[in-house]
């Protein structure tokens, strides 16, 4: 994949790096936004910054006069879609997936119904219905899936709320911990957690960056795993058969186009033995430090981290009333 490099002049304005937010992914977003606002000056491209959160009530007039909208940022209010609505409200362009895609992709049931009606092999799960005796529904939920089975918030990124539920009893105290927020109960699949990135072009071509294999001495890449280093490994590219990384590639490839992301995603599967490639979620606007998967993905692929940006940049230069 040839990407050329940012030229300043592409720019007539300034670029608005919209970062933190008000999610638990907030420090992971301001990390991005740093970066990315960082690499870019580097670049000779002015941008300004506005945190979601402190920049909320003057966003809309700060935005006036920038070029468009790069989102490094995650989590709930910016990754849903409401962000996104607000910017095609106010005409401005932004990176990453439209307001659908974003809505549905972070409604993981949701865009697990889709993604399996094209074809792809999904983890089964069920939405833990809300106030129901939580041993009762415990009961029900292993009955269906079996146990140790994962529980996890419907609408949250970063393997946030997530819990590995062994036993009954454990599981009834997963149901009664998280009862404020809509949760979901999924089948554990012991195997390999893998991520695949794609990369869309402006015609619609996509290209598929190397699988990036994360493991971790916790069982599952919990929200914990992701933030301690000493527990976790990456291996870029993951070594499996070739037959598997087909698998892997076209997976993503569908997943994204059913979903209808634009630009770029990034698709999180665990790879066992019996089962093969299961796709478990997508993650429209993944993490953009230096050393996050996507960057990790990009370099395997042959791409520099400011190739990367320079891709996602001009991904927000399309008609959004022609996106989904």
């Amino acid at each position: 994949m040839k990407i050329d490099f940012i030229d300043p002049r592409e720019f007539a304005a300034p670029v608005a790096v919209v970062t933190g937010g008000w999610s638990l992914e907030r420090d992971r977003s301001l990390l991005s936004g740093s970066t990315v606002a960082e690499t870019l000056r580097g670049l000779g491209v002015e941008t300004r910054m506005f945190d979601l959160r402190e920049d909320r009530e003057t966003l809309a007039a700060g935005l006036q006069g920038t070029e468009l909208a790069f989102l490094a940022i995650a989590g709930r209010g910016a990754e849903d879609g409401r962000l996104q609505g607000l910017l095609e409200f106010l005409g401005v362009p932004y990176t990453g997936s439209g307001v659908f895609a974003s809505a549905v992709g972070m409604h993981k049931t949701t865009a697990k119904d889709i993604v399996s009606a094209r074809g792809v092999r999904v983890a089964a799960g069920t939405p833990v219905v809300p106030g129901t005796v939580p041993e009762i529904e415990a009961r029900r939920i292993a009955d269906a899936h079996g146990l140790p089975v994962i529980v996890k918030p419907v609408s949250e990124g970063g393997s946030i709320g997530l819990t590995l539920a062994q036993t009954p009893e454990g599981l009834a105290t997963a149901i009664r911990e998280a009862s404020e927020v809509p949760m979901m109960a999924e089948a554990y699949i012991d195997g390999r957690s893998v991520s695949v990135g794609v990369l869309q072009d402006h015609d619609g071509a996509l290209h598929v960056l190397p699988p990036l294999e994360t493991a971790t001495d916790e069982g599952v890449y919990s929200f914990r795993a992701k933030r301690q280093q000493d527990v976790t490994t990456y291996h870029c590219p993951a070594q499996f058969p070739e037959a598997v990384l087909q698998d892997l590639e076209i997976a993503a490839r569908r997943s994204h186009l059913a979903l209808h992301c634009h630009g770029y995603s990034r698709h999180d599967f665990v790879v066992s033995a019996e089962k093969g490639a299961v796709w478990l979620e997508v993650n429209t606007l993944p993490g953009l430090s230096r050393r996050g998967n996507l960057a990790r993905m990009a370099e395997a692929g042959g791409l520099s981290y400011e190739q990367l940006l320079a891709h996602i940049v001009r991904s927000a230069r399309t008609d959004r009333r022609r996106q989904p």
